[in-house]
């Protein structure tokens, strides 16, 4: 094949893909991702980005249409001009813009085939009247083939989870199988003739409308088999009155409320065990780590325990607490893990101890109060025996069964007693369950009959068996309704926090394991707040709206390593990140209900007892054996997959490879290195791929649990690959380090000026490095042995630190001085002595930075600035003696204090001089991380994230007339 370059090989407007993912993850109405839950899912902007230029030409690759670089330059901007549209969430289902981008997909594909038509294998391969099909062979949550699809490609998508296999069944082949029928319930069906002839039925809208339909009715045969398992609340004049004898715990706020009946929102329960001390043995004593319900200003409200002797009773309290720190802290002895006082007798509860009741099935449950509805929000009212006492009669008669496992990244609940997927769920929970688990069953037999009568073929072929007709049409259904059923028991466990900022409950998976939770919320089921059925089934309808994908998608079970679906397809995947994500232990959650509820949809799917997960790609050493047989199984399954798609995929386009990692895990003598990342390259090289792109695309959410308050990863490296040619040379080792030196710095400084954030420019700029050590089929040492890959990552590391290091030559003497000081005592106290040495070797003096204004010396001591004690009437342009040092830490001061309008403010003054204190910012990051100040470095990343923005309304404010912007500050 002749091979053209594309255009991710060549350019991406990297700023507005970024900006369109990172939006992307605060969206949830009609997004495809409220489907069903999954880890780690790619945001469709980036995807749909990827994929496109991906397929498309880089316009050097046709230097007869396009000889100059000029024009060149010109044309990228156009197709720059169609991913800045396509990526918007807007232009989702913007048939002018998609059609636009899939035009332009045609026409390299059609130039491909008229450069290829003497080719042996022609019709094969190059069909100028059909698009190559696409494959992802870790299919996960099904992003990519979506958006393959959205793109105008027929979409394959395997997975070895049937978790998985399931969410893209329901993404890219259920939709497109029934695209443009009208809805087949009874409601739909008696309309007047003419009524229905005025609506036409677009893509999955009538398949959403049945499942809103049939969830209705779900529901409402639920009310009538489990409503009084939830009944109302009745407030009463005791209530308002409060405790006999407690004049402070009377509730004036429930007087409008007087004999209403209100539904109750969540009840909020506190595990408990036996007190340790022997004088209060026979009491069940609270494990409670809050006792705040809420905690937004004017609308407080908390739980107070009252003491009686030896027991207790819990009542709710409006306002701020006296005790803040008691009522934050519940029963918790403080620190973390499971360490409690007792309510009664003040001893220590200790985990040991309540690990070992937990294990002997003595822990249990009490109610602390109960979340109503109310006129304008939430009614918090105390615990009722009457509430508590239903909710204890219910009889499930079915409990999944199946070990959670033993071990999760990021918390567990097994080691407290929790340890079968039935173990999660209250008794009243679990009625519920089985319930709606029933009714998806008899649901499929109310369709499929609704079906027949509507006119659709009365077709016995099921879904799996690629049938179309009545019982497929019910079948399809039945896949959403059991989708809202897995909503709710995410939602619906005793694994769930109430969230007492948001006054709402929150599920389980807030991360990507299954921690102990000690007070949990659990949600009124046929109520109509989050958690509710009724909720559920909104999101299970809700994306299908927005679905109008026509070409057809195919989901089935496959373990990547051994798979031939990519053979002569356009492959993108994002595998898994080593050991980061257990999915099969994780998706086992959903897998124990789903196979209650539609085994007979798909017998073969649901034919083993749990998730397999022997075969799974990630390396445990819990499942292994130990951390080498896991890296090893992880290295030889991630080779065998690469080496399936490098062998079969489409020659004539690159493979892209998504990645999420954080590079500095760990610092050896050979320099940093990081396990995850270093096996993974070893599989992708050891395939017989060479690297030639890396991209940094923003695909996680800063505000996701993980995140918060750390420097986690916001980004994935998307690696774009090629089959490396067999005649690759072999280099010595001096070659491949000027090979660096030659390609780092100008690489850096693209990344740079693509406004990659701090955080992410170590773990992208190693993708350029890789890029050429993957150019070699081999990287020599001095005594001919080959250079490994965790060797050629420290040479990476160690040139990235140099190139890092020449750009301080663009800076002053005392920004220099202010460097190295930095680095060696941040914003703390340093000998005077030790400071004028240096600034000696720097070619300054303290006296000068400290009339700079950088610096404090006094009593033998110096101290750099730190932002917030700078002046904030501070300019640049009265300034005698201004410093690349200082416009940093004005401007993170101006962000603090005024956001991007402030920061800009000053933008606009500094001219020229803004973009030195930007690259200063990026060395500052580094620093920050190497020497573990998280604080500081989160304010240098952030005043680079923001840059963009910040520009944008400098720029603003200097083509702005003067009365202009002075009219525009008095407001802002």
């Amino acid at each position: 094949m002749k091979l053209r370059k594309k255009l991710i090989e060549v350019a991406l407007p990297l700023e507005a893909i970024n900006k369109a993912a990172a939006r992307e993850k605060a969206i949830r109405h009609g997004h495809p991702s409220t489907l069903h839950l999954w880890w780690a899912r790619r945001p469709l902007a980036a995807a749909r980005a990827v994929i496109f230029t991906q397929m498309v030409d880089d316009p050097s690759a046709w230097p007869d249409l396009f000889p100059t670089e000029k024009k060149q330059a010109k044309e990228r901007e156009r197709l720059f001009k169609i991913i800045e549209e396509l990526v918007l969430w807007e232009n989702t289902t913007n048939e002018r813009v998609l059609e636009a981008a899939r035009n332009e997909i045609w026409a390299s594909w059609r130039r491909t085939c008229a450069e290829h038509a003497d080719h042996p294998r022609a019709k094969e391969l190059f069909d100028r009247d059909k698009l190559p099909a696409f494959h992802d062979p870790f299919a996960g949550g099904g992003a990519l083939p979506l958006e393959a699809q959205r793109l105008g490609l027929e979409a394959y998508a395997s997975d070895l989870n049937p978790v998985a296999v399931l969410i893209n069944k329901a993404m890219i082949e259920i939709p497109p199988k029934f695209a443009g029928r009208p809805p087949v319930n009874p409601e739909y069906q008696s309309l007047p003739e003419a009524q229905k002839a005025l609506r036409q039925w677009k893509g999955a809208q009538g398949l959403a409308e049945d499942v809103r339909y049939y969830g209705k009715w779900m529901r409402d045969e639920a009310e009538k088999r489990i409503g009084h398992l939830y009944p109302k609340v009745r407030v009463t004049q005791e209530m308002i009155d409060g405790l006999p004898g407690y004049p402070e715990t009377a509730r004036p706020d429930l007087k409008p409320y007087l004999g209403r009946e209100l539904t109750v929102i969540a009840w909020i329960w506190a595990r408990t065990v036996k007190s340790p001390n022997p004088a209060f043995a026979h009491v069940d004593v609270p494990l409670a780590s809050t006792f705040m319900l809420s905690t937004k200003t004017g609308k407080e409200a908390y739980v107070q325990p009252i003491i009686e002797g030896d027991s207790y009773r819990f009542t709710v309290r409006i306002g701020k607490p006296k005790d803040k720190e008691a009522a934050e802290n519940g029963t918790k002895a403080g620190g973390r893990g499971a360490s409690f006082i007792c309510v009664l007798s003040h001893s220590p509860i200790s985990g040991d101890y309540i690990k070992a009741e937990g294990k002997a099935h003595r822990m249990s449950a009490r109610l602390m109060a109960i979340v109503a509805e109310g006129d304008r929000g939430r009614v918090y009212i105390s615990p009722l025996i009457e509430q508590e006492q239903i909710a204890r009669s219910a009889e499930p008669t079915w409990k999944p069964d199946g070990e959670i496992a033993k071990r999760m990244t990021g918390g567990n609940c097994t080691p407290y007693g929790l340890e079968t997927w039935g173990d999660l769920f209250t008794e009243r929970q679990l009625v519920a369950l089985n319930t709606f688990s029933d009714l998806v069953g008899e649901a499929r037999t109310k369709i499929e009959r609704d079906a027949v009568a509507a006119g659709l073929p009365n077709d016995p072929t099921s879904l799996a068996e690629g049938g179309s007709g009545s019982q497929a049409y019910a079948d399809a259904l039945c896949v959403f309704l059991a989708f809202a059923m897995d909503r709710l028991a995410m939602s619906g466990n005793s694994l769930v926090r109430w969230n007492s900022v948001g006054e709402k409950a929150q599920h389980c998976f807030g991360r990507q394991a299954l921690p102990m939770l000690w007070d949990f919320a659990e949600v009124n089921f046929l109520g109509t707040a989050t958690g509710s059925l009724d909720a559920a089934i909104f999101y299970s309808y809700d994306p299908l709206i927005s679905m109008q994908q026509t070409k057809p998608g195919h989901a089935l079970q496959a373990n990547a390593t051994l798979q031939s679906v990519s053979k002569m397809k356009i492959v993108s995947t994002d595998p898994p990140y080593y050991d980061n994500v257990g999915y099969s232990d994780l998706s086992d959650f959903f897998f124990v209900w789903q196979r209650q509820s539609i085994r007979k949809v798909f017998p073969e799917l649901f034919s083993t007892l749990a998730v397999p997960k022997a075969e799974e790609l990630i390396a445990t050493p819990y499942r292994h054996g130990s951390k080498e047989t896991a890296e090893r199984f992880f290295l030889d399954g991630m080779a065998s997959a690469m080496k399936c798609i490098a062998e079969s995929s489409h020659g004539g386009y690159p493979v892209t490879i998504y990645y999420a990692f954080k590079q500095s895990e760990t610092q050896q003598k050979e320099g940093t290195t990081n396990t995850g990342w270093e096996t993974f390259l070893e599989a992708v090289i050891s395939s017989g791929l060479a690297i030639t792109g890396t991209w940094p695309i923003h695909t996680e959410m800063a505000t996701r649990q993980v995140a918060m308050g750390t420097n986690a990863l916001a980004s994935s490296i998307v690696l774009v690959c090629r089959k490396r040619p067999e005649d690759a040379p072999i280099a010595t080792r001096r070659e491949f380090v000027q090979a660096l030196e030659a390609e780092l710095t100008p690489a850096l400084r693209n990344l740079q000026e693509g406004n990659i954030a701090p955080v992410d420019l170590a773990q992208a700029a190693i993708g350029p490095g890789m890029a050429v050590y993957t150019r070699y089929s081999k990287v020599l040492d001095a005594e001919g042995n080959a250079l490994t890959v965790k060797q050629g990552l420290a040479l990476i590391n160690e040139k990235l630190d140099a190139v890092l290091a020449e750009q301080e030559g663009d800076f002053g003497a005392d920004t220099r001085w202010a460097l190295a000081w930095f680095e060696q005592s941040g914003f703390a106290e340093g000998d005077f002595g030790v400071a004028d040495v240096l600034a000696r070797a720097k070619n300054t003096a303290v006296a000068g930075m400290v009339e700079a204004g950088i610096l404090i010396s006094k009593a033998g001591k110096v101290r750099l600035l730190k932002p917030e004690e700078l002046p904030p009437d501070w300019s640049p342009e009265t300034d005698t003696r201004p410093t690349e040092w200082e416009i940093v830490h004005q401007l993170i001061r101006a962000l603090n204090t005024g956001g991007e309008v402030g920061a800009a403010e000053l933008v606009a003054k500094l001219g020229s001089h803004a973009d030195t204190a930007r690259e200063l910012a990026y060395r500052l990051y580094v620093l920050c991380e190497r020497k573990k100040r998280a604080q500081e470095a989160l304010a240098y990343n952030a005043l680079v994230q923001s840059w963009p923005e910040i520009q944008r309304l400098a720029s603003e404010r200097e083509t702005r007339p003067a009365a202009a912007q002075q009219a525009t500050m008095f407001n802002e």
